[in-house]
């Protein structure tokens, strides 16, 4: 049985000074689908009519932030020493666990030479008790990233995080929890099913699909139905398109989120203010070259 839309609709603008941005999730349907409670699509856009604009240095807590570049190259630096660039097709992964200060930059990649950039940032929910541990960080590049062509040359699955048949991602996983990028090629389909209770979303970043017999612009998000079921992904375009599948199990514990921190208390988000102006996350040593 196909699984119901329970939601659909649009990103809200949240441009980074020329980097244009749109805000997926939280949206005024949902605060979080499975783990993750954040979804900023960076639109495809040319990095020659930007001004290299980023965030700047800015603290985390109680989250894992995750970074997929589909085109480009993103450079991260925080608190605990991290630093490493990852390019086209590549993730940046950190858990900020109890506190830990970050900044990252995405520009052109100059491997392919191509003066694109497009990705996306999410931010996965901790369980409480991960909250409380250690930052951990993660640069893996394209060539690490589990991928597998789809049957009948109908396109391929890469498996940013948590699993899918064979393929593992090597992000950890403190609850279930799944990230897919489909590429499906002009006029080809493809169905996945979905267990009971597990919450799910699709979104489309470059084209039109029709998920469930029903059609979808570019930049639309679905949630579906937690009945166990079936999504069928149909490409009726005459180019490929992208869908980004992604959830997990629902997060049973609180949620309090504010600015760059989500805890399970608003005495928790209290403390992570204060431990921050104390210094505790520690110091960037070092800083990006925007």
């Amino acid at each position: 049985m196909k699984k119901q839309i329970s939601f659909s609709g649009r990103g809200q603008r949240a441009d980074i000074g020329t980097t244009t941005i749109y805000r997926i999730l939280p949206n005024r349907y949902a605060d979080a689908v499975g783990p993750f409670v954040f979804l900023d699509h960076i639109a495809s856009q040319n990095y020659r009519s930007l001004n290299n604009d980023s965030v700047g240095a800015h603290p985390h807590r109680g989250i894992a932030t995750l970074s997929y570049i589909i085109n480009g190259e993103d450079e991260h630096v925080d608190s605990a020493g991290n630093h490493a660039r990852v390019s086209s097709g590549g993730i940046q992964w950190m858990k900020a666990g109890n506190g830990i200060i970050h900044d990252e930059n995405l520009t052109n990649d100059p491997k392919t030479g191509s003066q694109l950039i497009h990705g996306f940032q999410f931010w996965i929910n901790l369980p409480s008790e991960i909250k409380k541990e250690r930052p951990e960080y993660l640069a893996i590049q394209n060539s690490e990233v589990p991928q597998k062509a789809l049957p009948e040359n109908r396109g391929w699955i890469k498996v940013i995080a948590g699993s899918y048949e064979e393929l593992h991602s090597v992000i950890p996983d403190y609850s279930e929890q799944f990230l897919y990028h489909f590429h499906l090629e002009a006029g080809k389909q493809f169905t996945v099913t979905v267990d009971a209770e597990i919450e799910v979303a699709a979104f489309l970043p470059t084209q039109n699909a029709t998920l469930n017999d029903t059609e979808f612009d570019a930049g639309d998000i679905a949630e579906f139905d937690r009945r166990e079921g079936t999504i069928e992904m149909y490409n009726n375009s005459e180019v490929a398109t992208d869908i980004i599948l992604f959830g997990g199990e629902r997060y049973n514990e609180p949620i309090v989120a504010k600015g760059p921190f989500v805890m399970n208390s608003e005495l928790e988000i209290a403390l992570a203010y204060k431990d921050f102006h104390a210094g505790k996350y520690g110091a960037m040593s070092e800083r990006l070259v925007k």
